[in-house]
């Protein structure tokens, strides 16, 4: 059977490296593509693709929010989440929102067929590295990072903070209240045994965290 694939990506040079590195697989065919995330729903909406090929990265609504719509939605279609973030910072929130996979674009010229393929046949595309991580959220792993404890909202909140954000312009960029994001704030210090907004600006910083943009 033929896999029909969605690409979604705000960069049309990388949508079209993708269909270029797909074009020789019989057994996939790049039905469409969206270049943000309100796009990709509406076609996958209208297409009902086997796969949606997804950047975490997109204007308007982020891949992690697309992902979970599709899931909400239209849980059929698989998801293979394909981005320049490392595994490390958003690998397994991906995978626990449902996407099947995780690849870096760094690799895609070498595992974006076998990866499509594997999601395609029932399984999920995974590094070894990546393994490990999901390893690690099984048991105590000493090695797990404090900000692998939080929540989207509490790790989007913490990487604000790490620009030098204010809570009011955090509350302004995320559309919550200025309470909400106190309150978040606060949670984030607990669960990161910490004591002050300086102190997560420099974790944040030391552990180069970014904001899916």
């Amino acid at each position: 059977m033929t896999a029909r694939v969605l690409i979604v990506d705000d960069h049309p040079l990388v949508r079209k490296g993708l269909i270029t590195e797909l074009a020789d697989a019989s057994d996939i065919v790049v039905a469409d593509e969206a270049s943000d995330g309100y796009e990709a729903i509406t076609k996958a909406r209208q297409l009902k693709p086997d796969l949606v090929l997804l950047d975490i990265s997109l204007p308007g609504k982020n891949g992690l929010e697309v992902l979970k719509d599709l899931q909400s939605e239209m849980p059929e279609i698989k998801v293979l989440v394909l981005t320049a973030f490392p595994e490390r910072q958003y690998a397994v929130r991906c995978l626990k929102s449902g996407a099947k996979g995780y690849i870096t674009k760094d690799s895609a010229s070498t595992d974006l067929v076998k990866a499509v393929r594997k999601v395609m046949a029932g399984g999920k595309f995974i590094s070894a590295s990546l393994a490990d991580l999901l390893a690690s959220e099984l048991g105590t792993d000493p090695h797990r990072l404090p900000h692998e404890e939080l929540s989207d909202r509490e790790y989007e909140i913490l990487c604000l903070i790490g620009e030098g954000k204010n809570v009011t312009k955090i509350a302004d960029i995320l559309n919550l209240s200025i309470s909400s994001v106190n309150t978040y704030r606060r949670r984030i210090l607990v669960k990161m045994r910490m004591e002050s907004t300086s102190q997560l600006i420099r974790y944040a910083l030391d552990n180069n965290l970014s904001l899916i943009r």
